[in-house]
Formats: structure tokens, C-alpha cells, sequence
């Protein structure tokens, strides 16, 4: 198994605080600028990097994500283009765990067997995919593992102690959980009614647990931090990318604006 998000996790406990994940979809706007990005997060205060998986039917995710997959294909954006970005990053980079999120079938076309093995050998540490529930498990869950990835589930406000059961049973690297109801980026979960589910998942794992979907503001993140292992942030960020878009900013600029909102969030965290 990748060592590189336990290792994070670590670190985090030793500094005795959350760890901030962002989320990014690869290839948006276009190849140069979103790899400006990727290469600038960590420096700027993340933790962790998701990296979407561009694909042209994101039915789990809100308005601001789908967008952004939408141009990341407009501008040539594929599984092997996504796969070079991460094997760009990890020239400059060794240690940020990154994960790779999205859907199965732009795996299956490129071959899970052959995706699977090209991910790990470029540094790839997990797969969140959020199509595939514990009852599909063979169809790439058991080969991830095998291989050497973490396989990171997605936990719901409706996953009851039966459920939450069946979704742990194969997890490793995390545990992320979604703090609404449908899809991503739409409205703001209630702090009480979130750390009264975390406490709960704890019961059942000893895996760190972050939390995410709707989070958008310092004072989020700084809320869930106080009893989240980390706090996830997403369509804010691709949301950035599509308002410097908007006002025709340079690649550097637009890096630049979505670097420093990373830096904002983190600091709710320090």
C-alpha cells in the first residue's frame, strides 16, 4: 500500500490539527493552467490533492464540478493526460498524497488492470470512484487493493450503522464523508448534526475521517476541523477557476487566485 497519506496523516496528528484537501479537475481550464495549479497547492497550504477525473457525465456532482469537466474535455482533456499531469507533479513533489476521483467508465475504456498499474507506478496513492458501492466491489475495489492503492469509500448522512458496516469493510487511506445529501457545491451542511456523524463513523474505524461537499468559507473549514481528520474543498475551487476565466486573466493569474484562496482556507486550520 501507499505509504504517502498515512504519512500525511501522521504529520497532522503530531501538529495537532486537520488537513486540508483540495479538489481540482484535471485539465481545467486547459492543460498548462491546470497544472500551474496542481503544481502550486501544496506550497499554498494543501494537505492532500483530489484530482478529478474529467468525464462528460458527472452525475453525483453539482452545477460548478460538471462545468468543469465540460471544459477540461473541450480542451482535449483525457485519462492519459490526467495520468501525465500527476506524473508531472511528482518531478517536483514526492510527498502529497494525491488521489484520483471521478467515475468508472473512463477507467474501464482505458483498461482497469492497465489504469490501475500506470497509476501506481506514477504516484498515484488512492481512488475515490463514486459510481462503484461495495456490492461492485470486484469490479476494480479488490484489483486496487491487490495492486497497492487505497481505496477510499464515501459515507452519506443517510449511511446507517448497517450500512456504514458494508461501505468500511474494504476502505483504506480515509474515509470521506459527504456532509449533505445529493450533489456537490449546492448548500452548507449543520456543524452539531456533522460532528454528531463523525462521532459515530469512529465507532466504527480506525481510519481518518474527512469531510466535505458545500464546504466554501475559512470559518467552514475552521468549524470542521475541530473534530474532522480533514476538511475537503472543491467546487469553491473550480468556481475560482471559472470567475478568472470569466475576467480573462493570464495562466499565472489564474493559478495565482485559486492558490491564494487554498491559502485563505488553510489558514482556518493553523
Amino acid at each position: 500500500m501507499t505509504e504517502r497519506l498515512q504519512a500525511r496523516f501522521a504529520a497532522l496528528k503530531k501538529e495537532s490539527r486537520a488537513g486540508l484537501v483540495t479538489f481540482i479537475t484535471a485539465g481545467d481550464p486547459n492543460p498548462e493552467t491546470s497544472l500551474e495549479i496542481l503544481n502550486g497547492l501544496p506550497g499554498a497550504g494543501a494537505d492532500i490533492i483530489e484530482l478529478g477525473m474529467p468525464f462528460s457525465d458527472p452525475m453525483a456532482d453539482g452545477p460548478a464540478i460538471q462545468l468543469s469537466s465540460q471544459r477540461a474535455l473541450n480542451n482535449g482533456a483525457s485519462m492519459i493526460k490526467t495520468l501525465d499531469m500527476v506524473n508531472s507533479f511528482r518531478e517536483k513533489d514526492d510527498h502529497t498524497p494525491i488521489i484520483l476521483m471521478g467515475y468508472f467508465n473512463p477507467i474501464y475504456r482505458y483498461g482497469p488492470q492497465e489504469f490501475l498499474s500506470d497509476a501506481i507506478s506514477i504516484g498515484v496513492d488512492g481512488l475515490i470512484i463514486v459510481d462503484l458501492p461495495p456490492e461492485e466491489d470486484d469490479e476494480l475495489c479488490h484489483a486496487c487493493l491487490t495492486t497497492g492503492l487505497n481505496w477510499i469509500r464515501l459515507t452519506t448522512p443517510t449511511s446507517d450503522n448497517n450500512r456504514l458496516s458494508s461501505v468500511l469493510k474494504n476502505s483504506s487511506g480515509f474515509v470521506y464523508h459527504v456532509a449533505i445529501t445529493g450533489i456537490t457545491g449546492t448548500r452548507s451542511a449543520e456543524i452539531e448534526e456533522l460532528e454528531a456523524t463523525v462521532k459515530r463513523i469512529r465507532t466504527q474505524t480506525s481510519l481518518p475521517i474527512a469531510v466535505g461537499f458545500g464546504v466554501k468559507s475559512q470559518s467552514q473549514v475552521r468549524g470542521i476541523g475541530r473534530f474532522a481528520d480533514a476538511v475537503v474543498v472543491g467546487s469553491a475551487l473550480v468556481n475560482t477557476v471559472k470567475s478568472a476565466l470569466e475576467k480573462n486573466l493570464t495562466k499565472q493569474q489564474i493559478a495565482s487566485q485559486v492558490h491564494d484562496f487554498v491559502t485563505e482556507l488553510a489558514a482556518g486550520l493553523k
